[in-house]
């Protein structure tokens, strides 16, 4: 990111810093990795973000998935595998975990493909199923491959598991106590998880209602489009608390809603839409995701790839889709505000009184979930016609239970992200408009540099913007810099000038030039 693009960016935080005190939020800020058990266990082992998107790592310097390839290779030495070689490319790149192709032998005809991973996610059920695809289309008169996942017992969770079934895929489980535990760590993909767990792990249930925010990079193994990078900037905000501080309360969901509105009219996006529902609370979306997967069992086949998957592994994932031939099926599925127990209903119907009362405008959309493991109740998502089909700036919800899941006490919150580069993307204002040019540029004539870096000093003390000309510069040249540079006035600094102690300031916008004592040359730049 580069000038002036940059002073886009800062006039957005500013704007958003601003606004957040004046909310009484403080300011968190969280390691840029953390452990991966973190995420898959608050965010959702089975939502995209966790099984495709994550940058993951062994910290003890090698490959615990590599050590399950040796230790399977080892058990399997003496069935006469034939030209059993790594295979490490699928059609669009690398492999992401060690993959062994065994071609047969005369003892076993039959070819083998092995994926090796001691924490499976479902891009290995993704790149097996499409390296078995490559392998019978490049051998259509040979079988098709037998497709094996290899890995560590107690590593592989149920949902994946089923998947792999259905997908002709073998499993074998090697025994846990083989392998040293890996120290697998995760560049955040987002940030929710680490704020509660360091509210977990310092304690800060003490400070009673926390309401934090931060603004940072989050990585996403992602499809780079408009808007949507690899590397990415959050911005975003927590409330958390013990519920003895009214953390659960709906008054807290309707002031962050309340506190986004403010923050988008202050950024000048008036246009925006409010779209909120309920997703209930766990027990209600038990029986909500039984009837949702009884509805999509007959149709699923029918959908794109990635709803078949979602169907099996987070049915709530489905109306997430924006592939135009599945909404027709989509419109015909059960809502979740059928399911809303009671309490979840007068949470939501509470929400929606306050924001009428306060004057924020809102749309009921039954379809709107959250693909974190974690929401519960309320959720969010604020959008904005700029943007086209992904018109999402930002969303959020309540994650009541996340404390609980990751180890800690009882702490009932809500928060929200935004996503910066498209909340930038939004902005009526450009660059240059927010960019604070130069409220003067001193051209210094010869041998002058220190009596002009001098003056610049001074100028500089009063909350001036200087740009600082060069004595070897002619008086032509130093006029064209300071216009290049937008600079309100140009300020000469010679012999002559230096001895009266006043300069020639000149308005290179009207062409007035006028002679001004030092000690008046801030007041009248200033325009006072």
């Amino acid at each position: 990111m580069l000038p002036p693009e940059t002073a886009l960016w800062n006039f957005v935080e500013a704007a958003v810093r601003d606004v957040f005190h004046a909310y009484n939020f403080q300011e968190i800020r969280t390691p840029i990795f953390e452990s991966t058990e973190l995420f898959a266990r608050g965010v959702g082992e089975e939502t995209d973000i966790v099984s495709k998107e994550m940058f993951t790592w062994d910290d003890r310097g090698g490959s615990i998935d590599m050590e399950v390839q040796q230790q399977w290779i080892h058990r399997h030495a003496k069935e006469g595998w034939a030209d059993l070689a790594p295979h490490t490319r699928t059609g669009r790149g690398r492999t992401s975990a060690p993959t062994l192709l065994g071609s047969g032998s005369p003892e076993n005809p039959e070819a083998k493909i092995v994926r090796s991973r001691y924490l499976p996610n479902l891009q290995d059920i993704s790149e097996l199923l499409e390296i078995g695809r490559n392998y019978q289309n490049e051998r259509p008169d040979q079988p098709s491959a037998k497709l094996l996942l290899a890995t560590v017992s107690g590593m592989l969770s149920a949902p994946l598991r089923t998947l792999a079934i259905k997908a002709k895929i073998e499993i074998e489980e090697l025994d846990r106590e083989m392998f040293e535990p890996p120290q697998l760590l995760t560049l955040r993909p987002e940030n929710t998880a680490g704020v509660v767990r360091a509210y977990i792990q310092h304690d800060l249930e003490k400070n009673g209602l926390n309401k934090l925010y931060y603004i940072g990079p989050q990585f996403r193994r992602e499809r780079p489009q408009k808007g949507r990078y690899r590397q990415f900037y959050q911005i975003g905000a927590e409330v958390i608390g013990p519920p003895s501080a009214g953390s659960e309360s709906p008054a807290r969901d309707a002031e962050v809603l309340e506190m986004l509105a403010t923050l988008l009219d202050r950024l000048g996006i008036t246009d925006w839409n409010l779209e909120l529902n309920s997703v209930g609370t766990s027990a209600d979306r038990v029986a909500f995701n039984d009837a949702l997967r009884k509805a999509l069992d007959p149709v699923k086949d029918k959908m794109c790839t990635d709803c078949q998957r979602r169907a099996v592994t987070n049915p709530l994932r489905v109306f997430d889709c924006k592939v135009p031939e599945d909404q027709p099926i989509i419109e015909t599925l059960p809502r979740i505000t059928q399911f809303l127990g009671e309490d979840s209903r007068k949470h939501f119907d509470a929400v929606q009184e306050i924001l009428t009362k306060v004057g924020v405008e809102f749309h009921i959309n039954s379809r709107l979930v959250r693909g974190l493991d974690y929401y519960t109740r309320t959720a969010f998502e604020f959008t904005h016609g700029a943007l086209g089909a992904q018109n999402a700036i930002l969303g959020g919800g309540r994650y009541d239970g996340l404390s609980e899941a990751l180890g800690g006490p009882a702490a009932p919150g809500i928060g929200f992200a935004i996503g910066e580069d498209r909340l930038v993307m939004s902005l009526k204002e450009t660059a240059e408009g927010v960019l604070r040019k130069p409220d003067v540029y001193i051209a210094a004539m010869s041998g002058m540099n220190g009596e002009a870096a001098r003056l610049a000093r001074e100028l500089r003390r009063h909350d001036l913007v200087v740009e600082l000309g060069d004595d070897s510069f002619r008086l032509k040249k130093s006029f064209e810099a300071a216009t290049k540079a937008g600079a309100t006035y140009i300020l000469i600094v010679g012999e002559n000038e230096v001895q009266a102690d006043a300069f020639a300031l000149k308005n290179l916008a009207t062409g007035e030039q006028v002679q001004v004592a030092r000690g008046d040359l801030a007041r009248k730049i200033r325009g006072q």
